[in-house]
């Protein structure tokens, strides 16, 4: 199976070596630096369970790099135009494209009921790039756990003890493709999974994020350092609570053992990836992360004022880091 991973850094990276090490034929899109040690020497990604190594093919063209069976798209949202524009040259007739990013995605009110089916988001694919791109019918949804960094050019540093890659139809089939790509990496070395609703896996990730990764851009913590103060707890357990009530407002179900994902935030030193990117100066994903739940809220009739308020202060914290161009007066 021919699988491309578009967006080599630290999730991509080891995404491609584990789908290589599971008997996939990769390669991958990267750039900078990091492009250069691919082509030079590959990647080496260190995690808990040892030291692996593989030898993709690398390009910053993907016209370079022919059509693919799959492509698992890994960049953060801030890129997707770029992506939508580079993705062509990789697309055949049944290409399948898994967006295994975090936060809401492009393609999230696909097949919803109405008022939310047929709605776009453009904050998240301005001006229908990606769907135009891509289209439904090739589109996968993706959620990762992996708690990873780049710690060198080509070299990737995986902390998460147990990584799983969770991918599922948007209309919640079941397809020998989703299972294929679960069964390659699975078979290097991380837990592939399928879901019927996939949805459901967006929100158990997203719930954390709102929590944990708000406070975190604010204070500059990992979820480790903020909750050892039991205001940040209380406020994170509002905030799952407003999340919560959204998603089971658009129809989806997540767990709402917030206790649980506290405990397991009480555990990470791991500082979430829009801290990292703020720390780093690169584009943070506030829309599709922070910002599109809250446009999802306003379509749902769902207050959700403690998160309202985090989300603010982040803008306004990324915006005065020159990291964020959106809106100034709430979502769209």
């Amino acid at each position: 199976m021919r699988v491309c991973i578009y967006g080599a850094g630290a999730i991509g990276g080891h995404l491609a070596v584990r789908l290589a090490l599971g008997g996939a034929t990769v390669s991958v899109v990267a750039r900078g630096p990091h492009l250069a040690a691919i082509q030079a020497s590959g990647l080496t990604v260190h995690a808990p369970d040892g030291t692996h190594h593989a030898r993709p093919a690398a390009s910053d063209d993907p016209d370079r790099l022919g059509r693919q069976d799959a492509v698992l798209v890994t960049v953060k949202a801030p890129a997707l135009p770029q992506v939508a524009a580079g993705l062509p040259p990789l697309l055949g007739p049944d290409t399948a494209v898994a967006f295994v990013m975090n936060g809401i995605p492009w393609w999230y009110c696909d097949g919803l009921p109405a008022p939310f089916g047929g709605r776009t988001l453009p904050r998240v694919d301005p001006g229908d790039v990606v769907r135009r791109a891509v289209g439904p019918a090739r589109t996968i949804g993706g959620v990762v756990y992996a708690a990873s960094a780049v710690i060198a050019p080509g070299v990737v540093e995986v902390e998460q003890a147990r990584s799983r890659v969770i991918l599922g139809e948007p209309d919640g089939r079941m397809t020998d493709r989703i299972a294929a790509l679960a069964a390659l990496l699975t078979r290097g070395g991380i837990s592939g999974e399928t879901t019927p609703a996939i949805r459901d896996e967006i929100w158990n990730k997203l719930l954390s994020n709102l929590a944990g990764g708000t406070m975190a851009v604010l204070t500059g913590a990992p979820p480790k350092a903020i909750y050892v103060e039991r205001a940040a707890e209380d406020t994170a357990r509002r905030v799952m609570a407003e999340a919560t009530a959204l998603a089971r407002a658009l129809g989806a179900d997540p767990k709402a053992d917030h206790e649980a994902r506290i405990a397991n935030g009480r555990t990470l030193d791991h500082k979430p990836s829009i801290l990292q990117d703020l720390e780093l100066g690169r584009p943070m994903e506030i829309d599709g992360i922070f910002d599109a739940p809250l446009a999802l809220a306003r379509l749902a009739g769902v207050a959700t004022p403690r998160l309202d308020l985090l989300v603010a202060l982040c803008k306004l914290r990324a915006r005065a880091a020159g990291l964020y161009g959106g809106d100034n007066h709430g979502t769209t």
